[in-house]
Parts: structure tokens; C-alpha cells; sequence
């Protein structure tokens, strides 16, 4: 790339907000540039849950999970110490690593026609009335008519979100399994949530006979095992049989766990009328859903779909989809703050698992409740 390319779009991230709303562009005859800083595919820390909603806007897309191999879930396990409760969930969920789901989604916007270049980073962003720069590590300034940003939880320097109200102490981690034979069998149609001192795990199946084990954690809990992952699996295995079991004889496919630090859970993306058109902001960008009710991914791709689709309509009039994605988001992330916030302390932990005991159906209902609702989907596919 040369010193100040223009470019009518760019896309910067190639997760699944950017890679949706890049397939989305591409197939409606609008191909965007879309830079992603891994120049192979990887995996990342998330839940990797896929509801209802994100398998919708999946087949929309194009992408078919049966021949991806994605695991098939039906229950909700929730775990306290000994003791546990279960409920059938109101759809059938599917579990699919982030490295193959990312990777399909950008070959099938390659296929449409979108242009990614890999292994670049995105240095700056700055934004004046009539277009976007874009400063590219070791490849110049693009301007752009209209961007897309979709850096995930990575911030871009001149882009940094506002984090008033959000929590930012949490640690995320993230480890793949082979389980035994048996404990797969038993994990198997499963999402396992365990609740414990400092955190919360959740633990499914996901492709190829592989279980995702995913957790988060305060910074005090951490620092309090010596910031060692080894120390901090021990204590939770310590203190949950039910993870103890899962995990014996189980061999770990990372040499290291994934982490990432200072997660903004809560953060919802403030429109300011002030704020130049022609930037985009998608997934954690826009917002950041705890994922104690599995709905980060499917956030996402609603955000990338919605976005492409307001392009689509009504031009680089950004405003219309900052308000338009907060409005579908700001409920459901609200709702899971306040669950995140009560499965924080032992106290509430307590309280929300005796009300799930006795009252199974309140899993579910928290399902639904922080969902994409169906108008807000209608909205976001109607132009695409």
C-alpha cells in the first residue's frame, strides 16, 4: 500500500463484526479493504457460544456450521460448590471455536469480493467531516470515505472508548481440552456454568471433540494465587467437584492459557452529535455484554450486519446506527452487568443460584431476556 491510498471503505478488524459487515458490503456489490492485524488464523478468548440469533445471522451469511463441525447444546448446567440445577434451553445453541468460525467468515467475504490484507496493524484513526485516516504499521495513511471499526477489545489510539460505568478489573482466560472419553460423553449437549470464589467458569463442547474452558476473574482474585494460572485452576478444582471431574485425565491443547486484562463488561457506546459521520463502530466497540449469558458473539455479528446494512440504506450517516445498535444492545447488557455484578460476591452468588434451584425456568428467562430481539435482526438483515 502507498503513502495516502484513498479508499471508498475500510474495515479495520477481521473478527466477526468486521468479517460480517465486509460480506455483507461485498455481496450487495460495495467491496470494502479490510485489514486485520493476525496474519494467520488464531484463537481467541471467548465463550464461544453460539445462540439462536448468531446462528441466524450465520446462514445468512452463508456459513454452515454442521460442515464446520460445531458442537449441538441444549442444557444449561449451573454450578455452585457440590450442588447443582439444569434447564433445557429455549433453542439449540451450538459451540464453535473462534479460530475456524473467523477464519470461514473471512474467506466467505473474500469470496464476495471483499479485499483483506492480513498481518497489519492499525496504528491511529482521526476523523474530520469529510473522511477517515488511517495509519497503517509500516504501510502508510489510508483515507477512507467511511470506516468500520471492529478492533474487538483492543482499542486504536485515537478511537479509545469511554468506559464510564463499566467494570474493568476483570481478567479473562481461556483453555482447550481433550476431555476423557467419559467426561466428554457427560459434557457432551452441555453448557456448564460454575460459579466460584472470584469468578465464574463456563465449559462446553465445541468441534472435534474439543471442550472450551473459559473463566473470568477479578484482579484481586488473581493477585491473591500469585497471578498463577496453575495456582488459580487448582483453587477452583479445589472447590468444585464437578470441574475437578471433567477435568481428570484431561490433556491441555495450549502450552499457555489465552488471557486478556481490564475487559470493560457494561460498556455501551455513547453517541455524541458532534461526532464527525463515516465511522462505524461494531462488536466490543459498540458494546461489551458480560459473557455469563453467552450472547458477546451474537452481538457481534448483529453489529456488523446492522452497520453494513444502515451503510447500505442511508449512506455514511453514522449516527443512525450508533443509535439504532444502542438501542438493540443497551437492555441486554444492562441486564447481564447486573447478573455479573450479583455472581461477583459470594452473597449473590448464593442468592442467584437458590433462585435458579427453585425456580429452573429463571435460566431460561434470562436467556431470552438478553437476547437480540427479532425486530432489531429484521432491521439488520432487511438491506442486506
Amino acid at each position: 500500500m502507498s503513502e495516502g491510498r484513498a479508499e471508498e471503505i475500510v474495515i479495520v478488524g477481521g473478527g466477526l463484526a468486521g468479517a460480517s459487515a465486509a460480506s455483507i458490503l461485498a455481496g450487495a456489490g460495495r467491496p470494502a479493504l479490510l485489514i486485520e492485524r493476525d496474519a494467520e488464523p488464531r484463537h481467541k478468548v471467548c465463550g464461544e457460544f453460539l445462540s439462536i440469533e448468531a446462528q441466524t445471522y450465520l446462514a445468512h451469511l452463508g456459513i454452515d456450521l454442521d460442515a464446520l463441525g460445531a458442537s449441538r447444546i441444549s442444557h444449561l448446567r449451573l454450578i455452585q460448590g457440590r450442588s447443582m440445577t439444569k434447564v433445557r434451553l429455549p433453542f439449540v445453541a451450538r459451540g464453535l471455536s473462534r479460530r475456524i468460525l473467523d477464519e470461514a467468515l473471512l474467506q466467505q467475504a473474500h469470496s464476495r469480493g471483499a479485499r483483506i490484507i492480513r498481518g497489519q496493524a492499525v496504528k491511529s484513526i482521526s476523523v474530520d467531516p469529510s473522511k477517515v485516516r488511517i495509519d497503517v504499521a509500516s504501510s502508510g495513511q489510508i483515507s477512507a470515505a467511511t470506516a468500520f471499526l471492529a478492533t474487538g477489545k483492543h482499542d486504536v489510539r485515537g478511537m479509545k472508548r469511554v468506559y464510564a460505568g463499566a467494570m474493568d478489573d476483570l481478567i479473562g482466560f481461556k483453555m482447550h481440552y481433550h476431555l476423557a472419553e467419559e467426561q466428554q460423553q457427560a459434557l457432551e449437549g452441555a453448557v456448564e456454568v460454575i460459579l466460584f470464589s472470584g469468578g465464574y467458569a463456563g465449559l462446553q463442547m465445541v468441534e472435534q471433540y474439543v471442550a472450551n474452558l473459559c473463566l473470568v476473574v477479578s484482579r484481586q482474585c488473581f493477585e491473591q494465587v500469585s497471578r498463577s494460572w496453575d495456582t488459580l485452576l487448582d483453587r477452583i478444582i479445589g472447590g468444585c467437584p464437578y470441574i475437578a471431574e471433567r477435568l481428570q485425565g484431561a490433556r491441555a491443547l495450549f502450552e499457555r492459557p489465552l488471557s486478556i486484562f481490564q475487559i470493560p463488561y457494561g460498556f455501551v457506546h455513547a453517541p455524541d452529535p458532534n461526532e464527525p459521520q463515516g465511522l462505524f463502530r461494531l462488536g466490543d466497540q459498540v458494546g461489551v455484554i458480560p459473557s455469563f449469558t453467552g450472547e458477546g458473539m451474537s452481538i457481534a455479528l448483529h453489529s456488523g450486519c446492522l452497520a453494513a446494512s444502515t451503510f447500505l440504506a442511508h449512506g455514511r450517516v453514522s449516527s443512525i446506527y450508533h443509535g439504532w445498535i444502542r438501542s438493540d444492545i443497551h437492555r441486554s447488557i444492562r441486564l447481564a452487568s447486573i447478573l455479573n455484578r450479583a455472581v461477583r460476591h459470594a452473597a449473590g452468588q448464593r442468592a442467584v443460584f437458590h433462585l435458579c434451584r427453585i425456580w429452573p425456568a429463571a435460566m431460561r428467562h434470562v436467556t431470552t431476556l438478553t437476547r437480540v430481539q427479532e425486530a432489531s435482526m429484521s432491521r439488520a438483515l432487511s438491506a442486506s
